[in-house]
Protein backbone atom coordinates (compact mmCIF):
# COMPACT_ATOMS: atom_id res chain seq x y z
CA UNK A 1 0.00 0.00 0.00
CA UNK A 2 1.34 3.44 -1.06
CA UNK A 3 2.04 5.91 1.71
CA UNK A 4 0.83 9.51 1.36
CA UNK A 5 3.43 11.96 2.74
CA UNK A 6 2.08 14.28 5.37
CA UNK A 7 2.98 17.97 5.28
CA UNK A 8 3.41 19.36 8.74
CA UNK A 9 1.67 22.64 9.52
CA UNK A 10 4.91 24.05 10.88
CA UNK A 11 6.62 23.53 7.50
CA UNK A 12 3.80 25.33 5.74
CA UNK A 13 4.08 28.26 8.13
CA UNK A 14 7.84 28.49 7.62
CA UNK A 15 7.42 28.56 3.84
CA UNK A 16 4.71 31.22 4.13
CA UNK A 17 6.93 33.40 6.35
CA UNK A 18 9.78 32.94 3.90
CA UNK A 19 7.63 34.07 0.96
CA UNK A 20 6.38 37.10 2.91
CA UNK A 21 9.95 38.06 3.79
CA UNK A 22 11.04 37.78 0.16
CA UNK A 23 8.06 39.85 -0.99
CA UNK A 24 8.68 42.53 1.64
CA UNK A 25 12.36 42.70 0.70
CA UNK A 26 11.48 43.07 -2.97
CA UNK A 27 9.02 45.86 -2.16
CA UNK A 28 11.69 47.69 -0.14
CA UNK A 29 14.21 47.38 -2.98
CA UNK A 30 11.71 48.71 -5.52
CA UNK A 31 10.79 51.61 -3.23
CA UNK A 32 14.45 52.46 -2.65
CA UNK A 33 15.11 52.32 -6.39
CA UNK A 34 12.22 54.69 -7.11
CA UNK A 35 13.47 57.13 -4.46
CA UNK A 36 17.00 57.06 -5.92
CA UNK A 37 15.61 57.72 -9.41
CA UNK A 38 13.55 60.62 -8.09
CA UNK A 39 16.60 62.11 -6.38
CA UNK A 40 18.68 61.74 -9.54
CA UNK A 41 15.92 63.30 -11.63
CA UNK A 42 15.68 66.20 -9.18
CA UNK A 43 19.44 66.76 -9.20
CA UNK A 44 20.03 66.36 -12.93
CA UNK A 45 16.81 67.79 -14.36
CA UNK A 46 14.86 69.94 -11.95
CA UNK A 47 17.80 71.86 -10.46
CA UNK A 48 19.05 72.52 -14.00
CA UNK A 49 15.71 73.77 -15.22
CA UNK A 50 15.11 75.93 -12.16
CA UNK A 51 18.62 77.45 -12.18
CA UNK A 52 18.69 78.04 -15.95
CA UNK A 53 15.33 79.79 -15.88
CA UNK A 54 16.43 81.97 -12.97
CA UNK A 55 19.74 82.85 -14.65
CA UNK A 56 17.98 83.79 -17.90
CA UNK A 57 15.58 86.03 -16.01
CA UNK A 58 18.49 87.73 -14.26
CA UNK A 59 20.23 88.43 -17.57
CA UNK A 60 17.02 89.97 -18.90
CA UNK A 61 16.66 92.07 -15.74
CA UNK A 62 20.22 93.38 -16.07
CA UNK A 63 19.64 94.28 -19.71
CA UNK A 64 16.46 96.16 -18.79
CA UNK A 65 18.26 98.07 -16.04
CA UNK A 66 21.15 98.96 -18.30
CA UNK A 67 18.81 99.96 -21.11
CA UNK A 68 16.91 102.43 -18.93
CA UNK A 69 19.78 103.49 -16.69
CA UNK A 70 17.80 102.52 -13.56
CA UNK A 71 18.02 99.78 -10.97
CA UNK A 72 20.93 98.57 -8.86
CA UNK A 73 21.99 95.37 -10.61
CA UNK A 74 24.73 96.82 -12.80
CA UNK A 75 28.45 97.23 -12.32
CA UNK A 76 27.91 100.52 -10.54
CA UNK A 77 26.34 98.80 -7.51
CA UNK A 78 29.40 98.66 -5.30
CA UNK A 79 29.05 98.11 -1.58
CA UNK A 80 31.86 95.68 -0.78
CA UNK A 81 32.33 92.17 0.56
CA UNK A 82 32.24 88.57 -0.61
CA UNK A 83 29.74 85.77 -0.14
CA UNK A 84 32.25 83.06 0.76
CA UNK A 85 33.60 80.23 -1.34
CA UNK A 86 32.51 76.72 -2.24
CA UNK A 87 33.48 74.47 -5.09
CA UNK A 88 36.01 76.80 -6.71
CA UNK A 89 39.79 76.95 -7.14
CA UNK A 90 42.09 77.53 -4.20
CA UNK A 91 39.31 77.76 -1.61
CA UNK A 92 39.15 81.53 -2.00
CA UNK A 93 39.65 84.52 -4.22
CA UNK A 94 43.25 84.08 -5.29
CA UNK A 95 45.67 86.73 -4.05
CA UNK A 96 43.69 89.55 -2.41
CA UNK A 97 46.85 91.37 -1.36
CA UNK A 98 47.69 91.93 -5.02
CA UNK A 99 44.19 92.80 -6.14
CA UNK A 100 44.75 96.53 -6.10
CA UNK A 101 47.35 96.44 -8.87
CA UNK A 102 46.81 97.41 -12.49
CA UNK A 103 44.42 99.90 -14.02
CA UNK A 104 41.45 101.33 -12.24
CA UNK A 105 37.83 100.47 -12.98
CA UNK A 106 36.81 100.93 -16.62
CA UNK A 107 33.15 99.92 -16.40
CA UNK A 108 31.56 103.00 -14.93
CA UNK A 109 31.86 101.75 -11.35
CA UNK A 110 32.53 103.93 -8.36
CA UNK A 111 36.31 103.95 -7.74
CA UNK A 112 35.85 104.88 -4.09
CA UNK A 113 33.95 101.66 -3.35
CA UNK A 114 35.61 98.39 -2.48
CA UNK A 115 33.81 96.06 -4.89
CA UNK A 116 30.47 94.72 -6.11
CA UNK A 117 27.89 93.67 -3.54
CA UNK A 118 28.29 90.10 -2.34
CA UNK A 119 26.25 87.50 -4.30
CA UNK A 120 24.71 90.19 -6.55
CA UNK A 121 24.74 89.61 -10.32
CA UNK A 122 26.31 92.66 -11.93
CA UNK A 123 27.77 91.68 -15.35
CA UNK A 124 26.91 89.24 -18.16
CA UNK A 125 29.26 86.61 -19.60
CA UNK A 126 28.69 85.75 -23.28
CA UNK A 127 30.49 82.80 -24.95
CA UNK A 128 29.24 82.40 -28.55
CA UNK A 129 30.87 79.01 -29.20
CA UNK A 130 28.96 77.51 -26.24
CA UNK A 131 25.73 79.41 -26.90
CA UNK A 132 26.08 80.68 -23.34
CA UNK A 133 24.82 83.95 -21.93
CA UNK A 134 24.85 83.94 -18.13
CA UNK A 135 24.97 86.45 -15.25
CA UNK A 136 28.12 86.85 -13.18
CA UNK A 137 27.69 87.52 -9.45
CA UNK A 138 30.23 88.56 -6.85
CA UNK A 139 31.69 85.65 -4.84
CA UNK A 140 31.65 81.89 -5.36
CA UNK A 141 29.18 80.81 -2.67
CA UNK A 142 27.37 77.63 -3.72
CA UNK A 143 24.07 78.54 -2.12
CA UNK A 144 23.93 82.21 -3.07
CA UNK A 145 25.67 82.18 -6.47
CA UNK A 146 26.70 78.93 -8.16
CA UNK A 147 23.57 76.91 -7.33
CA UNK A 148 21.44 79.67 -8.84
CA UNK A 149 22.97 78.94 -12.24
CA UNK A 150 25.18 82.02 -12.07
CA UNK A 151 28.89 82.23 -12.71
CA UNK A 152 30.77 83.51 -9.64
CA UNK A 153 33.53 86.12 -9.59
CA UNK A 154 36.47 85.28 -7.34
CA UNK A 155 36.57 88.04 -4.74
CA UNK A 156 40.00 89.65 -4.64
CA UNK A 157 40.60 89.23 -8.37
CA UNK A 158 40.23 92.17 -10.75
CA UNK A 159 37.06 93.44 -12.38
CA UNK A 160 36.33 93.33 -16.14
CA UNK A 161 38.78 95.36 -18.19
CA UNK A 162 41.16 96.03 -15.32
CA UNK A 163 44.83 95.18 -15.40
CA UNK A 164 45.27 91.78 -13.76
CA UNK A 165 42.95 88.80 -13.78
CA UNK A 166 39.15 88.77 -13.92
CA UNK A 167 38.58 85.20 -12.64
CA UNK A 168 35.26 83.34 -12.44
CA UNK A 169 33.90 79.86 -11.61
CA UNK A 170 30.79 77.96 -12.66
CA UNK A 171 29.15 74.57 -12.23
CA UNK A 172 29.86 71.97 -14.89
CA UNK A 173 26.98 69.68 -13.88
CA UNK A 174 23.61 70.37 -12.20
CA UNK A 175 22.21 73.73 -11.04
CA UNK A 176 22.17 75.25 -14.51
CA UNK A 177 25.62 73.85 -15.39
CA UNK A 178 26.73 77.00 -17.30
CA UNK A 179 30.24 75.58 -17.84
CA UNK A 180 29.09 72.11 -18.95
CA UNK A 181 30.85 72.50 -22.33
CA UNK A 182 33.81 74.59 -21.21
CA UNK A 183 36.17 71.90 -22.52
CA UNK A 184 35.00 72.73 -26.06
CA UNK A 185 36.65 76.14 -26.06
CA UNK A 186 39.67 76.51 -28.31
CA UNK A 187 42.43 79.10 -28.70
CA UNK A 188 41.07 82.17 -30.44
CA UNK A 189 37.45 81.72 -29.30
CA UNK A 190 35.75 84.96 -28.30
CA UNK A 191 34.43 85.60 -24.79
CA UNK A 192 32.61 88.82 -23.99
CA UNK A 193 31.99 90.38 -20.59
CA UNK A 194 29.25 93.00 -20.56
CA UNK A 195 28.91 95.66 -17.87
CA UNK A 196 26.42 98.51 -17.60
CA UNK A 197 28.59 100.77 -19.76
CA UNK A 198 31.13 98.62 -21.62
CA UNK A 199 31.52 95.32 -23.46
CA UNK A 200 34.98 93.73 -23.02
CA UNK A 201 36.15 91.17 -25.56
CA UNK A 202 38.67 88.50 -24.54
CA UNK A 203 40.16 85.83 -26.78
CA UNK A 204 40.89 82.36 -25.40
CA UNK A 205 44.67 82.02 -25.20
CA UNK A 206 45.61 79.03 -23.02
CA UNK A 207 43.85 75.96 -21.60
CA UNK A 208 44.90 73.93 -18.55
CA UNK A 209 42.99 70.62 -18.85
CA UNK A 210 43.42 69.55 -15.22
CA UNK A 211 44.80 70.93 -11.99
CA UNK A 212 44.26 70.68 -8.24
CA UNK A 213 41.27 72.43 -6.63
CA UNK A 214 43.83 74.14 -4.36
CA UNK A 215 45.83 75.60 -7.27
CA UNK A 216 45.30 79.27 -6.37
CA UNK A 217 48.01 80.35 -8.81
CA UNK A 218 45.56 80.16 -11.72
CA UNK A 219 43.56 83.12 -10.38
CA UNK A 220 46.45 85.40 -9.43
CA UNK A 221 46.88 88.77 -11.19
CA UNK A 222 49.54 87.15 -13.39
CA UNK A 223 48.05 83.64 -13.57
CA UNK A 224 50.32 80.62 -13.46
CA UNK A 225 49.52 77.15 -12.13
CA UNK A 226 51.32 76.14 -8.95
CA UNK A 227 50.86 72.42 -9.59
CA UNK A 228 51.40 72.53 -13.38
CA UNK A 229 53.94 75.38 -13.72
CA UNK A 230 54.28 74.92 -17.48
CA UNK A 231 50.83 76.55 -17.78
CA UNK A 232 50.38 80.28 -17.24
CA UNK A 233 51.90 83.70 -17.84
CA UNK A 234 55.02 85.60 -16.84
CA UNK A 235 54.10 89.21 -17.58
CA UNK A 236 51.31 91.53 -16.39
CA UNK A 237 48.30 91.89 -18.64
CA UNK A 238 44.52 91.99 -18.73
CA UNK A 239 43.44 88.38 -18.27
CA UNK A 240 40.22 86.39 -18.02
CA UNK A 241 40.14 83.06 -16.14
CA UNK A 242 37.27 80.55 -16.40
CA UNK A 243 37.29 77.57 -14.01
CA UNK A 244 35.07 74.52 -13.48
CA UNK A 245 35.20 70.98 -12.13
CA UNK A 246 36.62 68.07 -14.13
CA UNK A 247 36.00 65.25 -15.02
CA UNK A 248 32.26 65.64 -15.40
CA UNK A 249 30.10 64.70 -12.38
CA UNK A 250 33.10 64.95 -10.06
CA UNK A 251 34.90 67.74 -8.22
CA UNK A 252 38.28 66.03 -8.08
CA UNK A 253 40.13 68.44 -10.39
CA UNK A 254 39.67 71.82 -12.07
CA UNK A 255 39.64 72.76 -15.74
CA UNK A 256 41.03 76.24 -16.43
CA UNK A 257 40.64 78.44 -19.54
CA UNK A 258 42.56 81.72 -19.86
CA UNK A 259 41.90 84.63 -22.20
CA UNK A 260 43.45 88.02 -22.98
CA UNK A 261 41.60 91.31 -23.37
CA UNK A 262 41.67 92.49 -27.00
CA UNK A 263 38.93 95.13 -27.18
CA UNK A 264 36.58 97.31 -25.16
CA UNK A 265 33.62 99.19 -26.63
CA UNK A 266 30.78 101.20 -25.13
CA UNK A 267 27.46 99.39 -24.82
CA UNK A 268 24.77 100.52 -27.21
Amino acid sequence: MQRIPLVQHSSRRRRARYRRALWSGAELLVTAGVLVLLLVAHQLWWTNREAKDGAERRVEALEREWGTGTGTGGAGDLTGGDGGDAGSVGGGGGDPSAAGGGAGPQDGSNPSSTGPRSSRAYVVLDIPRLGLRVPVAEGTSKRDVLNKGYVGHYAGTQQPGQGGNFAVAGHRNTHGEPFRRLDRLRKGDRVEVETRSTTYTYLVDKILPQTSPRDSGVVRPVPRSLTEPAYGYDTPGRYLTLTTCTPEYTSRYRLVVWGRLVAARPRG
